[in-house]
């Protein structure tokens, strides 16, 4: 079994930021495969899907983005699933818009929903799929990554969360992930 944790805050006011980039990945694997984030479990929505057999767990902490490991240590827990079988999708401010990064492990680099996973999985060794939402120029951290794309960057970003869902898939149907960082970076 694996798990794909897809970063965000849950609500409207939030849906479609640039900081949501994790849950459009996890929302477009369920949608590809029929499955829809009907129930809530151990602080996350959580769907199930099969990708050529193994089956997928699919996480949207609602815990809000600073205290995802809150919804993250609970499943690996609960469905005993390893540090080695989870990826973590979320927004990166220092990839321009639309590239794509997968990494085996890293630290938190700022972001405080890689630093509450590390903090409450115990390691820095956990599968992450990085999105780019660029920097910003003229406005604070905080306004940026709660704003919504532009209709031109929307398109891009649309193709960037298919590939990232084909890496997904990738990763899940031949469990090399070195493969598939060479692949899709």
């Amino acid at each position: 079994m694996k798990m794909v944790v897809g970063l965000g805050n849950i609500g409207k006011k939030y849906e479609a930021t640039r900081h949501n980039v994790g849950f459009m990945v996890v929302d477009e694997l369920a949608q590809a495969y029929g499955a829809t984030f009907a129930k809530e479990k151990m602080n996350a929505l959580v769907t199930e899907i099969f990708i050529a057999g193994e089956k997928v767990l699919l996480v949207k902490p609602t815990t809000y983005m600073n205290e995802s490991g809150r919804a993250v240590r609970p499943l690996m827990d609960f469905y005993k699933i390893p540090v080695e079988d989870i990826i973590i999708c979320h927004d990166d401010m220092d990839l321009d818009i639309g590239k794509l990064r997968l990494r085996q492990k890293g630290s938190a680099g700022g972001h405080n929903g890689i630093k509450s996973i590390i903090s409450h999985v115990g390691t820095q060794s956990f599968k992450r799929l990085r999105v780019g939402i660029g920097h910003p120029d003229k406005m604070t951290v905080v306004d940026w990554v709660l704003s919504r794309f532009s209709q031109a960057q929307k398109a891009v970003i649309t193709d960037t969360i298919a590939d990232g869902v084909a890496a997904i898939e990738e990763w899940v149907k031949t469990d090399n992930f070195a493969k598939v960082m060479n692949d899709h970076n």
